[in-house]
Protein backbone atom coordinates (compact mmCIF):
# COMPACT_ATOMS: atom_id res chain seq x y z
CA UNK A 1 0.00 0.00 0.00
CA UNK A 2 2.86 2.41 0.72
CA UNK A 3 4.25 2.32 -2.80
CA UNK A 4 1.20 2.22 -5.02
CA UNK A 5 2.70 4.90 -7.23
CA UNK A 6 5.99 3.03 -7.63
CA UNK A 7 4.25 -0.24 -8.38
CA UNK A 8 2.01 1.55 -10.81
CA UNK A 9 4.96 3.09 -12.62
CA UNK A 10 6.82 -0.20 -12.70
CA UNK A 11 3.80 -2.01 -14.10
CA UNK A 12 3.14 0.69 -16.67
CA UNK A 13 6.78 0.56 -17.72
CA UNK A 14 6.58 -3.17 -18.29
CA UNK A 15 3.23 -3.13 -20.06
CA UNK A 16 4.24 -0.21 -22.27
CA UNK A 17 7.32 -2.08 -23.37
CA UNK A 18 5.17 -5.09 -24.19
CA UNK A 19 3.25 -2.89 -26.58
CA UNK A 20 6.21 -1.06 -28.15
CA UNK A 21 8.34 -3.86 -29.55
CA UNK A 22 8.91 -4.16 -33.26
CA UNK A 23 6.95 -7.39 -33.48
CA UNK A 24 3.94 -5.94 -31.67
CA UNK A 25 3.41 -3.52 -34.53
CA UNK A 26 2.97 -6.52 -36.84
CA UNK A 27 0.44 -8.24 -34.59
CA UNK A 28 -2.48 -7.28 -36.81
CA UNK A 29 -1.07 -9.55 -39.53
CA UNK A 30 -0.59 -12.58 -37.23
CA UNK A 31 -2.99 -14.88 -35.44
CA UNK A 32 -0.94 -14.89 -32.22
CA UNK A 33 1.53 -12.51 -30.61
CA UNK A 34 3.35 -13.05 -27.33
CA UNK A 35 5.37 -10.40 -25.49
CA UNK A 36 7.33 -11.24 -22.36
CA UNK A 37 9.34 -8.97 -20.09
CA UNK A 38 11.29 -9.01 -16.84
CA UNK A 39 11.91 -5.75 -15.00
CA UNK A 40 14.19 -4.92 -12.07
CA UNK A 41 13.73 -1.66 -10.17
CA UNK A 42 16.17 -0.66 -7.43
CA UNK A 43 16.32 2.51 -5.34
CA UNK A 44 19.44 3.98 -3.80
CA UNK A 45 20.39 3.70 -0.11
CA UNK A 46 18.91 0.23 0.24
CA UNK A 47 15.36 1.38 -0.28
CA UNK A 48 12.73 -0.36 -2.42
CA UNK A 49 13.76 -3.21 -4.72
CA UNK A 50 11.29 -4.69 -7.19
CA UNK A 51 11.35 -7.71 -9.49
CA UNK A 52 8.55 -8.00 -12.01
CA UNK A 53 7.90 -10.60 -14.72
CA UNK A 54 5.11 -9.88 -17.21
CA UNK A 55 3.52 -11.60 -20.17
CA UNK A 56 1.03 -10.46 -22.81
CA UNK A 57 -0.71 -12.85 -25.18
CA UNK A 58 -2.86 -11.63 -28.06
CA UNK A 59 -5.00 -13.77 -30.36
CA UNK A 60 -6.86 -12.66 -33.47
CA UNK A 61 -10.29 -14.27 -33.50
CA UNK A 62 -11.06 -13.18 -37.07
CA UNK A 63 -10.12 -10.34 -39.39
CA UNK A 64 -11.38 -7.68 -36.95
CA UNK A 65 -11.89 -9.16 -33.45
CA UNK A 66 -9.17 -10.14 -30.98
CA UNK A 67 -8.49 -11.08 -27.36
CA UNK A 68 -5.54 -9.76 -25.32
CA UNK A 69 -4.50 -11.21 -21.95
CA UNK A 70 -1.89 -9.82 -19.52
CA UNK A 71 -0.28 -11.10 -16.35
CA UNK A 72 2.07 -9.05 -14.17
CA UNK A 73 3.64 -10.12 -10.85
CA UNK A 74 5.40 -7.65 -8.52
CA UNK A 75 7.73 -8.72 -5.73
CA UNK A 76 8.90 -5.76 -3.63
CA UNK A 77 11.25 -5.65 -0.68
CA UNK A 78 13.44 -3.08 1.08
CA UNK A 79 12.66 0.00 3.13
CA UNK A 80 10.40 2.98 2.53
CA UNK A 81 10.01 6.40 4.24
CA UNK A 82 7.30 6.38 6.89
CA UNK A 83 6.60 10.14 6.67
CA UNK A 84 8.41 11.31 9.80
CA UNK A 85 11.52 13.40 9.19
CA UNK A 86 15.12 13.17 10.40
CA UNK A 87 16.11 14.81 13.68
CA UNK A 88 19.25 15.09 15.79
CA UNK A 89 18.06 12.29 18.10
CA UNK A 90 17.26 8.63 17.52
CA UNK A 91 13.59 7.83 16.88
CA UNK A 92 11.63 4.66 17.66
CA UNK A 93 8.48 3.65 15.79
CA UNK A 94 5.90 0.90 16.23
CA UNK A 95 5.36 -1.52 13.35
CA UNK A 96 1.89 -1.43 11.73
CA UNK A 97 0.84 -4.63 13.49
CA UNK A 98 1.73 -3.16 16.89
CA UNK A 99 3.77 -6.27 17.72
CA UNK A 100 7.21 -4.80 17.09
CA UNK A 101 9.27 -1.64 16.74
CA UNK A 102 12.21 -0.24 14.81
CA UNK A 103 14.66 2.57 15.53
CA UNK A 104 16.14 5.20 13.22
CA UNK A 105 19.52 6.71 14.07
CA UNK A 106 19.98 10.43 14.63
CA UNK A 107 20.26 12.39 11.40
CA UNK A 108 18.67 9.66 9.26
CA UNK A 109 15.36 9.75 7.43
CA UNK A 110 13.05 7.21 9.12
CA UNK A 111 12.57 4.15 6.93
CA UNK A 112 10.26 1.25 7.62
CA UNK A 113 12.49 -1.75 6.87
CA UNK A 114 9.63 -4.21 7.39
CA UNK A 115 8.18 -3.28 4.01
CA UNK A 116 7.49 -6.15 1.62
CA UNK A 117 4.77 -6.88 -0.88
CA UNK A 118 3.76 -9.32 -3.62
CA UNK A 119 1.09 -8.44 -6.12
CA UNK A 120 -0.44 -10.29 -9.04
CA UNK A 121 -2.42 -8.44 -11.71
CA UNK A 122 -4.52 -9.95 -14.49
CA UNK A 123 -5.96 -8.02 -17.41
CA UNK A 124 -8.09 -8.93 -20.42
CA UNK A 125 -9.30 -6.91 -23.42
CA UNK A 126 -11.82 -8.04 -26.01
CA UNK A 127 -11.86 -6.00 -29.22
CA UNK A 128 -15.13 -6.28 -31.16
CA UNK A 129 -15.59 -4.76 -34.61
CA UNK A 130 -19.00 -3.13 -35.01
CA UNK A 131 -18.47 -2.34 -38.69
CA UNK A 132 -15.57 -1.40 -40.97
CA UNK A 133 -15.07 2.00 -39.29
CA UNK A 134 -15.85 1.37 -35.62
CA UNK A 135 -14.98 -0.99 -32.79
CA UNK A 136 -15.48 -1.41 -29.07
CA UNK A 137 -12.94 -2.70 -26.54
CA UNK A 138 -14.17 -4.31 -23.32
CA UNK A 139 -11.62 -4.56 -20.51
CA UNK A 140 -11.32 -6.37 -17.19
CA UNK A 141 -8.52 -5.91 -14.63
CA UNK A 142 -8.00 -7.69 -11.32
CA UNK A 143 -5.08 -7.28 -8.93
CA UNK A 144 -4.44 -8.44 -5.41
CA UNK A 145 -1.83 -8.29 -2.68
CA UNK A 146 -1.77 -8.97 1.04
CA UNK A 147 -3.37 -5.65 2.00
CA UNK A 148 -5.08 -4.47 -1.21
CA UNK A 149 -7.53 -5.79 -3.79
CA UNK A 150 -8.69 -4.04 -6.96
CA UNK A 151 -11.32 -4.91 -9.55
CA UNK A 152 -11.82 -2.79 -12.65
CA UNK A 153 -13.95 -2.67 -15.79
CA UNK A 154 -13.52 -0.49 -18.88
CA UNK A 155 -15.19 0.20 -22.21
CA UNK A 156 -13.65 2.07 -25.14
CA UNK A 157 -15.35 3.05 -28.39
CA UNK A 158 -13.30 4.05 -31.44
CA UNK A 159 -14.49 5.21 -34.86
CA UNK A 160 -12.49 5.98 -38.00
CA UNK A 161 -13.22 8.85 -40.38
CA UNK A 162 -11.58 10.51 -43.34
CA UNK A 163 -10.43 7.30 -45.04
CA UNK A 164 -9.22 6.04 -41.65
CA UNK A 165 -6.84 8.97 -41.26
CA UNK A 166 -8.83 10.25 -38.27
CA UNK A 167 -9.89 8.20 -35.25
CA UNK A 168 -12.16 9.47 -32.48
CA UNK A 169 -12.06 7.62 -29.17
CA UNK A 170 -14.24 7.70 -26.05
CA UNK A 171 -13.85 5.49 -23.02
CA UNK A 172 -14.91 4.92 -19.44
CA UNK A 173 -13.25 2.91 -16.68
CA UNK A 174 -14.39 2.01 -13.18
CA UNK A 175 -12.38 0.48 -10.33
CA UNK A 176 -13.44 -0.67 -6.89
CA UNK A 177 -10.59 -1.08 -4.40
CA UNK A 178 -10.52 -2.62 -0.93
CA UNK A 179 -7.75 -1.72 1.52
CA UNK A 180 -6.95 -4.04 4.46
CA UNK A 181 -4.01 -2.41 6.29
CA UNK A 182 -1.85 -4.50 8.57
CA UNK A 183 -3.08 -3.82 12.11
CA UNK A 184 -6.30 -2.18 10.89
CA UNK A 185 -7.23 1.30 9.63
CA UNK A 186 -5.58 4.00 11.80
CA UNK A 187 -7.62 6.96 12.99
CA UNK A 188 -6.60 10.05 11.02
CA UNK A 189 -4.38 12.51 12.93
CA UNK A 190 -4.37 10.27 16.01
CA UNK A 191 -0.97 9.52 17.57
CA UNK A 192 1.03 6.38 16.98
CA UNK A 193 1.28 4.39 20.21
CA UNK A 194 4.24 2.51 21.61
CA UNK A 195 4.55 -1.25 21.28
CA UNK A 196 2.30 -3.05 23.74
CA UNK A 197 -0.40 -0.36 23.88
CA UNK A 198 -3.80 -0.57 22.20
CA UNK A 199 -3.64 0.62 18.59
CA UNK A 200 -5.73 3.62 17.50
CA UNK A 201 -7.86 1.87 14.88
CA UNK A 202 -11.37 2.43 13.49
CA UNK A 203 -11.86 -0.79 11.58
CA UNK A 204 -10.13 -3.52 9.63
CA UNK A 205 -10.76 -2.32 6.04
CA UNK A 206 -11.81 0.59 3.84
CA UNK A 207 -12.85 1.02 0.21
CA UNK A 208 -12.55 3.55 -2.59
CA UNK A 209 -13.86 3.85 -6.13
CA UNK A 210 -12.17 5.34 -9.19
CA UNK A 211 -14.03 6.49 -12.29
CA UNK A 212 -12.24 7.76 -15.40
CA UNK A 213 -13.58 9.19 -18.64
CA UNK A 214 -11.45 9.79 -21.74
CA UNK A 215 -12.05 11.39 -25.11
CA UNK A 216 -9.43 11.69 -27.79
CA UNK A 217 -8.55 12.08 -31.42
CA UNK A 218 -5.75 10.50 -33.43
CA UNK A 219 -4.85 12.12 -36.76
CA UNK A 220 -2.58 11.00 -39.57
CA UNK A 221 -0.91 14.23 -40.69
CA UNK A 222 1.01 12.80 -43.64
CA UNK A 223 2.75 9.58 -44.59
CA UNK A 224 5.41 10.17 -41.95
CA UNK A 225 3.56 11.87 -39.08
CA UNK A 226 0.78 10.90 -36.68
CA UNK A 227 -0.58 12.90 -33.72
CA UNK A 228 -2.84 12.16 -30.77
CA UNK A 229 -4.65 14.39 -28.28
CA UNK A 230 -6.60 13.07 -25.25
CA UNK A 231 -8.47 14.60 -22.34
CA UNK A 232 -9.12 12.51 -19.23
CA UNK A 233 -11.36 13.33 -16.28
CA UNK A 234 -11.27 11.16 -13.18
CA UNK A 235 -12.99 10.99 -9.81
CA UNK A 236 -11.80 9.11 -6.76
CA UNK A 237 -14.11 8.67 -3.76
CA UNK A 238 -13.46 6.91 -0.48
CA UNK A 239 -10.40 6.10 1.58
CA UNK A 240 -7.31 7.75 0.10
CA UNK A 241 -4.91 7.85 3.04
CA UNK A 242 -1.76 5.80 3.12
CA UNK A 243 -2.41 3.96 6.41
CA UNK A 244 1.33 3.56 7.05
CA UNK A 245 2.33 7.23 6.70
CA UNK A 246 3.03 9.53 9.65
CA UNK A 247 3.78 13.17 10.48
CA UNK A 248 6.23 14.30 13.14
CA UNK A 249 4.94 16.43 16.03
CA UNK A 250 7.70 18.89 16.99
CA UNK A 251 8.33 20.91 20.13
CA UNK A 252 8.86 24.43 18.69
CA UNK A 253 11.22 25.33 21.55
CA UNK A 254 13.69 22.48 21.10
CA UNK A 255 12.95 21.55 17.49
CA UNK A 256 12.86 17.88 18.57
CA UNK A 257 10.01 15.35 18.61
CA UNK A 258 7.56 16.49 21.28
CA UNK A 259 7.86 13.54 23.65
CA UNK A 260 6.34 15.58 26.47
CA UNK A 261 3.13 16.12 24.48
CA UNK A 262 1.70 12.68 25.12
CA UNK A 263 -1.84 13.15 26.39
CA UNK A 264 -2.23 9.45 27.13
CA UNK A 265 0.13 6.70 28.17
CA UNK A 266 1.96 5.20 25.23
CA UNK A 267 1.42 8.08 22.78
CA UNK A 268 4.42 8.79 20.54
CA UNK A 269 5.21 12.17 18.90
CA UNK A 270 3.83 11.10 15.51
CA UNK A 271 0.29 11.20 14.08
CA UNK A 272 -1.21 9.34 11.13
CA UNK A 273 -1.79 11.34 7.99
CA UNK A 274 -5.20 12.51 6.75
CA UNK A 275 -6.27 13.16 3.15
CA UNK A 276 -9.61 14.23 1.63
CA UNK A 277 -12.00 11.40 0.76
CA UNK A 278 -12.68 12.79 -2.72
CA UNK A 279 -10.45 13.84 -5.59
CA UNK A 280 -11.17 15.18 -9.05
CA UNK A 281 -8.39 14.62 -11.61
CA UNK A 282 -7.86 16.15 -15.06
CA UNK A 283 -5.19 15.64 -17.70
CA UNK A 284 -4.42 16.71 -21.26
CA UNK A 285 -2.11 14.43 -23.22
CA UNK A 286 -0.45 15.10 -26.58
CA UNK A 287 1.64 12.52 -28.43
CA UNK A 288 3.27 12.56 -31.85
CA UNK A 289 5.53 10.24 -33.84
CA UNK A 290 7.39 11.06 -37.05
CA UNK A 291 9.50 8.92 -39.32
CA UNK A 292 12.81 10.51 -40.37
CA UNK A 293 13.85 8.38 -43.37
CA UNK A 294 14.52 5.22 -41.31
CA UNK A 295 14.62 6.62 -37.78
CA UNK A 296 11.53 7.44 -35.72
CA UNK A 297 11.09 10.18 -33.13
CA UNK A 298 8.39 10.03 -30.41
CA UNK A 299 7.41 13.02 -28.27
CA UNK A 300 4.64 13.43 -25.70
CA UNK A 301 3.49 16.07 -23.23
CA UNK A 302 1.03 15.67 -20.39
CA UNK A 303 -0.48 18.40 -18.23
CA UNK A 304 -2.26 17.26 -15.06
CA UNK A 305 -4.27 19.13 -12.42
CA UNK A 306 -6.59 18.14 -9.57
CA UNK A 307 -8.58 19.66 -6.72
CA UNK A 308 -5.89 18.71 -4.19
CA UNK A 309 -3.78 21.53 -5.58
CA UNK A 310 -1.36 19.33 -7.51
CA UNK A 311 -0.40 20.33 -11.03
CA UNK A 312 2.24 18.55 -13.07
CA UNK A 313 4.04 18.63 -16.40
CA UNK A 314 5.50 15.56 -18.12
CA UNK A 315 7.68 15.71 -21.24
CA UNK A 316 8.84 12.47 -22.83
CA UNK A 317 11.18 12.07 -25.80
CA UNK A 318 12.33 8.88 -27.54
CA UNK A 319 14.44 8.59 -30.67
CA UNK A 320 14.68 5.23 -32.41
CA UNK A 321 17.95 5.07 -34.33
CA UNK A 322 18.15 2.24 -36.85
CA UNK A 323 21.40 0.31 -37.07
CA UNK A 324 22.22 -2.25 -39.73
CA UNK A 325 20.43 -5.19 -38.07
CA UNK A 326 19.20 -3.66 -34.81
CA UNK A 327 18.27 -0.33 -33.26
CA UNK A 328 19.04 1.99 -30.36
CA UNK A 329 16.41 4.13 -28.65
CA UNK A 330 17.58 6.87 -26.24
CA UNK A 331 14.92 8.08 -23.82
CA UNK A 332 14.62 11.36 -21.90
CA UNK A 333 11.75 12.18 -19.53
CA UNK A 334 11.14 15.25 -17.38
CA UNK A 335 8.43 15.47 -14.72
CA UNK A 336 7.64 18.32 -12.33
CA UNK A 337 4.79 18.77 -9.86
CA UNK A 338 3.56 21.26 -7.28
CA UNK A 339 2.71 20.17 -3.75
CA UNK A 340 -0.76 19.24 -2.54
CA UNK A 341 -2.57 21.93 -0.57
CA UNK A 342 -2.38 19.87 2.63
CA UNK A 343 1.27 18.82 2.29
CA UNK A 344 3.20 19.92 5.39
CA UNK A 345 6.63 19.05 6.76
CA UNK A 346 5.51 18.53 10.39
CA UNK A 347 3.06 19.70 13.06
CA UNK A 348 4.02 22.02 15.93
CA UNK A 349 3.03 21.44 19.52
CA UNK A 350 0.86 24.30 20.72
CA UNK A 351 -0.10 25.82 17.37
CA UNK A 352 -1.03 22.64 15.50
CA UNK A 353 -1.43 20.11 18.31
CA UNK A 354 -3.07 20.82 21.67
CA UNK A 355 -0.42 20.26 24.35
CA UNK A 356 -3.02 19.08 26.86
CA UNK A 357 -5.23 16.75 24.83
CA UNK A 358 -2.79 15.81 22.07
CA UNK A 359 -5.46 16.57 19.43
CA UNK A 360 -4.63 18.19 16.11
CA UNK A 361 -6.42 21.56 16.19
CA UNK A 362 -5.05 23.45 13.18
CA UNK A 363 -6.22 21.41 10.21
CA UNK A 364 -8.40 18.58 8.95
CA UNK A 365 -5.94 17.22 6.37
CA UNK A 366 -2.18 16.84 6.59
CA UNK A 367 0.50 14.65 5.02
CA UNK A 368 4.28 14.61 4.72
CA UNK A 369 4.26 11.92 2.03
CA UNK A 370 7.05 12.90 -0.40
CA UNK A 371 4.83 11.77 -3.29
CA UNK A 372 2.60 14.79 -2.55
CA UNK A 373 5.51 17.24 -2.30
CA UNK A 374 6.83 19.69 -4.85
CA UNK A 375 9.37 17.73 -6.86
CA UNK A 376 11.25 17.29 -10.12
CA UNK A 377 12.02 13.87 -11.60
CA UNK A 378 14.28 13.23 -14.58
CA UNK A 379 14.77 9.93 -16.38
CA UNK A 380 17.56 9.08 -18.82
CA UNK A 381 17.59 5.72 -20.56
CA UNK A 382 18.65 3.66 -23.53
CA UNK A 383 16.97 0.70 -25.21
CA UNK A 384 18.63 -1.77 -27.56
CA UNK A 385 16.49 -3.91 -29.86
CA UNK A 386 17.64 -6.87 -31.90
CA UNK A 387 15.29 -8.65 -34.33
CA UNK A 388 16.10 -12.37 -34.13
CA UNK A 389 13.94 -13.26 -37.12
CA UNK A 390 11.09 -11.79 -39.12
CA UNK A 391 8.70 -12.69 -36.29
CA UNK A 392 10.73 -12.30 -33.10
CA UNK A 393 12.73 -9.65 -31.28
CA UNK A 394 14.88 -9.27 -28.17
CA UNK A 395 15.20 -5.92 -26.37
CA UNK A 396 17.20 -4.63 -23.41
CA UNK A 397 16.44 -1.35 -21.65
CA UNK A 398 18.26 0.51 -18.90
CA UNK A 399 17.24 3.77 -17.21
CA UNK A 400 18.34 5.98 -14.36
CA UNK A 401 15.71 7.98 -12.44
CA UNK A 402 16.57 10.98 -10.25
CA UNK A 403 13.91 12.58 -8.04
CA UNK A 404 14.56 15.84 -6.18
CA UNK A 405 12.10 16.89 -3.45
CA UNK A 406 11.77 20.60 -2.68
CA UNK A 407 13.04 21.40 0.82
CA UNK A 408 12.26 25.11 0.82
CA UNK A 409 11.88 26.34 4.40
CA UNK A 410 12.89 22.99 5.91
CA UNK A 411 15.42 23.25 8.78
CA UNK A 412 18.89 21.87 8.14
CA UNK A 413 19.15 18.19 9.00
CA UNK A 414 15.45 17.53 8.38
CA UNK A 415 15.48 17.57 4.58
CA UNK A 416 13.84 14.87 2.48
CA UNK A 417 16.76 13.32 0.56
CA UNK A 418 16.85 13.01 -3.21
CA UNK A 419 16.03 9.59 -4.61
CA UNK A 420 17.94 7.73 -7.30
CA UNK A 421 16.72 4.53 -8.93
CA UNK A 422 17.83 2.13 -11.65
CA UNK A 423 15.56 0.25 -14.03
CA UNK A 424 16.72 -2.76 -16.07
CA UNK A 425 14.35 -4.59 -18.37
CA UNK A 426 14.57 -7.57 -20.72
CA UNK A 427 11.96 -8.24 -23.37
CA UNK A 428 11.31 -11.02 -25.86
CA UNK A 429 8.48 -10.89 -28.41
CA UNK A 430 7.28 -13.25 -31.10
CA UNK A 431 4.34 -13.79 -33.41
CA UNK A 432 3.03 -16.60 -35.49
Amino acid sequence: MQLKNIKGKVSLATCSLLQMTGTATQAADSDWNVDTAFLYYGESDGRVQAAEPAIHVGHKLNDDDRIDLRLVVDVLTGATPNGAHATSVAQTFTTPSGNGSYTTNAGETPLDSTFHDTRAALGADWTIALDRESKIILGLNVSGEYDYFSLGLSTTYARDFNNRNTTLTAGIAYNNDTINPVGGVPIELDPMVAQGFTLNRRGSSETKTLSDFIIGVTQVIDRKTIMQLNYTYGMTDGYQNDPYKLLSVIDPTTGLPATASAAAAGDLPYVYESRPDSRQRNSLYFNTARTLTEDVIHFSYRYYWDDWGITSHTLDLKYRYELKNSYLQPHLRYYSQDAADFYIHDLKLGSDVDATTGEVISRQYASNDYRLAKSVTTTVGLKYGLPLSKNSEFALRGEYIQQAISNDGVPAGEETPDLGAMVLQLNYSMLW
